[in-house]
């Protein structure tokens, strides 16, 4: 890490991967160029005009020419910063699109171990400082440069002497600037971490408001608000004293070099070896210098805060993508699936399954029944691809699902969860999520929202299919959010169905609707199902039982009411 921090060869290789364009930048340098060396010319026309002034010389045409000079260097002028802006908010575009592809494609691991609100402050924070850096501070660091190098090698033709005066302020500036860029690259690093820690607070407590407010959590979430935005505010404060120091430091060294100047410049055009036109012209080349050594101070104060922010940025684009990117491309129906010898663990210390074997014929309904904890949801994780066994293996016929493109597992698979997750936005956009054809007719999805029993009471909105079902389904109840669920499924027409308490959270009259478009959509497809009502399950033609990450037994409802004492247990309190 100090290594990184030590160098801006991570920053420039990020920006470079985002394939700059190329014609956008040159013409942007190419008109920054012409402007700057214009703008050189001007002061060199000030001691001709000083040192040789006339009335002859204040023609209509002379006055003419300059204004259109002034006029075509300000029109270029504004089309470079245009252009050079626009390559920053290209570059910046390309990264925020880099990490977003990236962040779709990450195992759900690094979801479980960083918070959303970190992640979406490296998208729009982190993204957003670098942008301000290449947008605002680069074209104009780019024109100072070449004003700068201009104006000291005229300055240089003019009187080397002079010039040299001027240079003993660059090592004072090196020496003052360079502890306080350092202390704010550590500050920007620190307000960059807190602000993502911030993000994520509010994300989870917007997202949780009603959870918050039936708590009666108000104070608490005030308090810790509070805590986060005084950290904001002390690296706020520690930022600006920075900046503080920045600005009047700049302005002390600029003050003392032009009175510098000035004087022994006076005392040449006294002494006669110089002319008062040389003088004025040394003075404007000064502060063409000038200018942009103020604004270089803040390039690269927001350098330092974009070398942080490249950091995390770097850390997301690193992270190996999903396993399973490509693959085979297998059609699962007719096929049997087969667990063999399965363990897996979040934490090496806690194993979660251990030695998981089954086998699930097609059009079979496997069950899986045991204790809360007991691994049966990591079993569907890991039947999902979210995860990866640790050791063993899962086959669809003689294949190992490792080998086959999530594309085309996922594609074949339908789940219908309790909670029956949906994302902000309409009813039709929510059937047709994550299909690659979204023109699907009224008719099919009429048809499948029929089949799933959802057909009346979306009929019953005003705007149909087109009802809007608020953040994560809000505007629906538990039983309308499961029925599109169900019909979603039917849409995608899965291989392999996975239902996961699907009607663990329902009323008796929805869940009864639910049941029946869930045995609808069952039928002829090889379906697991996580229950802790055994009502559900009976029928099943396997339940496997798991007890603390183990296959205890394995049979129907009848055969392990005979042979599993906890199963029988647990019938006996449910089902009498």
């Amino acid at each position: 890490m100090d290594k990184r921090n030590l160098s801006l060869k991570p920053f420039f290789s990020l920006i470079l991967s985002t394939n700059i364009p190329k014609a956008m930048l040159i013409g942007g340098l190419i008109g920054s160029m012409i402007t700057t060396l214009t703008g050189l010319i001007i002061p060199l026309l000030t001691k001709n005009l000083i040192d040789n002034f006339s009335m002859e010389m204040l023609s209509v045409h002379i006055i003419i020419a300059i204004s259109a000079v002034f006029i075509i260097q300000a029109l270029i002028n504004g089309i470079s910063m245009y252009l050079l802006a626009a390559v920053g908010q290209k570059i910046v575009a390309r990264l925020r699109e880099k990490m977003w592809n990236k962040l779709i494609r990450l195992p759900v691991k690094y979801f479980d171990t960083t918070s959303s609100g970190k992640t979406v402050s490296r998208v729009v924070n982190d993204t957003g400082v670098v942008k301000d850096l290449i947008s605002d501070q680069f074209p104009q660091f780019i024109s100072g440069i070449i004003s700068i190098i201009g104006a000291i090698i005229i300055l240089f033709i003019l009187d080397w002497k002079m010039t040299l005066i001027m240079f003993i302020s660059v090592p004072l500036m090196i020496v003052l600037m360079m502890p306080l860029g350092r202390r704010m690259g550590k500050i920007s690093r620190k307000m960059q971490d807190e602000t993502a820690a911030f993000t994520g607070d509010i994300q989870q407590t917007l997202g949780e408001i009603r959870l918050m407010k039936a708590s009666n959590a108000e104070q608490t979430e005030k308090k810790k608000g509070r805590q986060g935005i005084e950290r904001l505010l002390k690296l706020g404060l520690r930022e600006a004293k920075v900046y503080a120091l920045i600005g009047p430091l700049m302005y002390l060294i600029m003050m003392v070099v032009i009175v510098t100047i000035i004087s022994y410049g006076g005392m040449r055009v006294a002494s006669q070896t110089m002319t008062t036109g040389e003088l004025i012209a040394f003075l404007l080349y000064l502060f063409q210098i000038i200018m942009p050594m103020t604004s270089f101070a803040m390039f690269f104060t927001h350098l330092q805060k974009a070398k942080g922010a490249t950091e995390r940025i770097i850390e997301i684009l690193d992270f190996p993508l999903e396993n399973g990117q490509h693959g085979l491309d297998v059609d699962l129906g007719h096929k049997t699936l087969y667990v063999k010898n399965v363990s897996f663990a979040y934490k090496k210390e806690e194993p979660v399954l251990q030695d998981i074997s089954f086998k699930a014929q097609p059009g079979e309904m496997i069950a899986f029944a045991g204790p809360s904890g007991s691994g049966k949801t990591t079993m569907f994780a890991l039947l999902e691809r979210f995860y990866e066994p640790d050791s063993g293996d899962i086959f669809i016929g003689d294949i190992s699902i490792k080998d086959i493109s999530l594309l085309s597992w996922r594609s074949q698979i339908g789940y219908v969860s309790q909670d029956s997750p949906m994302m902000a936005g309409t009813i039709r956009e929510n059937l047709c999520y994550g299909l690659e054809d979204q023109s699907i007719s009224d008719e099919i999805l009429w048809k499948v929202t029929k089949m799933a029993y959802a057909d009346e009471f979306i009929q019953s909105f005003p705007d149909g299919l087109d009802t809007e079902v608020g953040e994560r389904g809000v505007k629906l109840s538990g039983g309308q959010r499961q029925r599109i669920a169900i019909a979603r499924a039917f849409l995608r027409d899965p291989k392999i169905l996975m239902m996961d308490e699907a009607t663990a959270s329902l009323d008796s009259q929805s869940e009864g609707i639910v049941q029946q478009a869930l045995s609808r959509l069952m039928e002829g497809r090889t379906t697991f199902v996580i229950a802790h009502r055994l009502s559900t399950i009976v029928d099943a033609d396997q339940i496997i039982f798991i007890d603390q990450g183990k296959i205890t037994g394995i049979g129907t409802h009848h055969e392990l009411l005979e042979t599993h004492p906890l199963y029988r247990e647990f019938a006996e309190q449910q089902l009498t």
